[in-house]
């Protein structure tokens, strides 16, 4: 949760929630702040041909990003390009230095498989440190939306995403100010999953936002409820979390998750 500066809110209670899935109210079995989790990020980066005007632009963003969030005592991040098919640049890692070194040697080139980038990223990388609930997971994509090569659909990525517990923060590269069906997939993602869609004209624009970013990532409520009715046939689960008489808040939360197939 947080206000309209995009602050985090720290004073919140279990009284202050209201937690539905679907159309029936939860019982909050717990209710706690967190801080300060170890953070798996996830750089996903456009470099196809619809975006090599924008190129630098995207590397200075991603560059901007690492050394604003990232504190590499606890944090480590994985840099995965696409154009015609998502390549991994650098696996998890803790070194700034070599993650903006293969930032800078991107070069612009070939088709667009963004969803098969973001299905990759989840599946193959984020998922890897378990348990889940001791680290924070977070992809930022950068890109103009567009995908016109992945094997996977834009749903089927979203839904590993969701799995692997996952907020998507995406930067648009589009510099006009006519939204774009490419847009609206950005917006789609960082709703879907709690994060945020940012449409930046350069990279500077982002500095707040980062420091922003960084302080949703490393402070965050944790609610647990055990779901009534309870669900075991991998169906999608829609939640809605509510703060009560706080009209100055926004809440940010992934908007539902998959029942496990028993």
């Amino acid at each position: 949760q947080v206000d309209k500066r995009g602050r985090f809110i720290t004073n919140l209670t279990e009284k202050d929630i209201t937690v539905r899935e679907g159309r029936n109210p939860q019982k909050i079995l717990q209710f706690s702040a967190e801080s300060d989790l170890p953070l798996r990020l996830a750089i996903v980066v456009d470099s196809s041909n619809s975006i090599r005007d924008r190129l630098k632009f995207i590397q200075e963003s991603a560059i901007e990003f690492i050394n604003s969030v990232m504190r590499p005592e606890q944090d480590k991040a994985t840099v995965i390009s696409f154009d015609t098919a998502p390549e991994l640049q650098a696996d998890l890692s803790n070194n700034i230095e070599q993650l903006t070194r293969v930032i800078r040697q991107l070069r612009a080139g070939g088709g667009t498989s963004l969803y098969d980038a973001i299905f990759f990223a989840s599946r193959d990388k984020l998922m890897q440190d378990q348990p889940r609930d001791k680290f924070r997971r977070a992809m930022v994509v950068l890109s103009d939306g567009e995908d016109n090569q992945s094997r996977y659909s834009r749903d089927q990525a979203l839904e590993m995403a969701q799995r692997a517990d996952v907020v998507i923060y995406t930067i648009s590269t589009n510099l006009t100010r006519t939204e774009t069906g490419g847009d609206k997939v950005l917006k789609y993602y960082a709703a879907e999953t709690g994060g945020q869609a940012f449409f930046p004209f350069k990279a500077d624009d982002l500095s707040q936002s980062f420091e922003n970013i960084a302080n949703e990532l490393r402070h965050q409520y944790s609610i647990l409820y055990r779901p009534e009715p309870l669900r075991t046939d991998g169906s999608y689960q829609e939640v809605q979390i509510v703060v009560k008489d706080r009209a100055n808040l926004v809440v940010r939360s992934r908007r539902g998750y998959y029942a496990p197939l028993l």
